[in-house]
């Protein structure tokens, strides 16, 4: 697990959520894995009483999954949704490269460093705890309003996007909030009366509190934002005070403003199918309110 947080934080590198993932899902199972095997539990796959091997010749060992369906994983539900739904994401990236994905997963990403450093200190002892032996990230850069809403509108790959979404959708509301499942985190400038607390750049915030639910209205929310088909933009602008404006005026001024392109942060491509952010909605708005019409 060190190794995937190293790998993940190590500047210049690309396809870091992808590397994390998989060195990630080794650690957990290893952790299962000494688990069952502490507990007398036998984590070998057998047919018909007998140990299958793997094709050199050794026990075959089950995978995370099994080891998460086992009805003596001690892990609670949220900590196996973040881990199942990282294992969708790994199936759809091993055997095919992406564009980065690393922002869109970041809230899974550091749920599931929290949670194995819960996991090993409950199963395991207060010893073996990484906190001390994991940095925290330096950050070379801060972002602007604009800068933030590239960062999260970027376009990702469908296949990643469609296994994001169908997991997400077969959880609760409850289930999709829970810490466990996603954790977010707020890097903030932080002024201190106490000399020697000025210099601190992170403060940890307890959930539920009010300065967390102010962090949840301001930083990395739109990760699981609304989204729109344009048949939908059209009648939300209609309803503003535009009762003229139509699917034809829709297509024109996304193409005059080239809304698709992905870098603008105006919508994504899921599953073969465009969908529009509330940003999307406002610039249209706004370029109304500022009297365009038809070419």
């Amino acid at each position: 697990m060190i190794a995937a947080v190293h790998t993940f934080n190590s500047a210049g590198l690309h396809f870091r959520a992808e590397l994390f993932i998989v060195t990630s899902i080794i650690a957990w199972t290893y952790l299962l894995h000494a688990y069952y095997k502490r507990e007398g539990v036998d984590y070998r796959y057998k047919k018909g009483g007998v140990v299958q091997k793997t094709p050199s010749g050794a026990d075959k060992y089950w995978e995370l999954g099994q080891c998460l369906a086992h009805g003596k994983c001690p892990l609670d539900k949220g900590v196996i949704n973040n881990l199942n739904f990282l294992t969708e994401i790994r199936h759809e990236i091993e055997h095919r490269s992406t564009n980065r994905i690393d922002d869109a997963l970041s809230a899974k990403l550091q749920a599931c460093c929290i949670n194995f450093n819960d996991a090993i200190k409950q199963l395991f002892g207060k010893e073996f705890a990484l906190e001390k032996r994991l940095p925290i990230a330096l950050q070379f850069v801060t972002f602007d309003g604009a800068q933030r809403a590239g960062l999260v509108g970027a376009e990702l790959p469908s296949h990643i996007a469609t296994a994001m979404d169908n997991f997400q959708d077969a959880l609760t509301e409850d289930e999709q909030s829970d810490p466990k499942f996603r954790y977010r985190v707020a890097f903030v400038p932080k002024v201190s009366g106490k000399a020697s607390k000025s210099d601190l750049a992170v403060e940890f915030i307890k959930p539920g509190s009010p300065e967390a639910e102010a962090v949840e209205r301001v930083l990395l929310k739109e990760v699981e934002r609304p989204k729109f088909r344009p048949s939908e933009i059209v009648a939300k602008v209609r309803a503003a005070g535009y009762p003229a404006f139509n699917m034809h005026d829709h297509t024109l001024l996304k193409r005059q403003l080239d809304a698709r392109t992905p870098g603008k942060g105006f919508g994504v491509m899921i599953a073969g199918t465009w969908y529009w952010y509330e940003h999307w909605f406002d610039k249209v708005l706004e370029k109304l309110a500022e009297g365009w019409t038809r070419p």
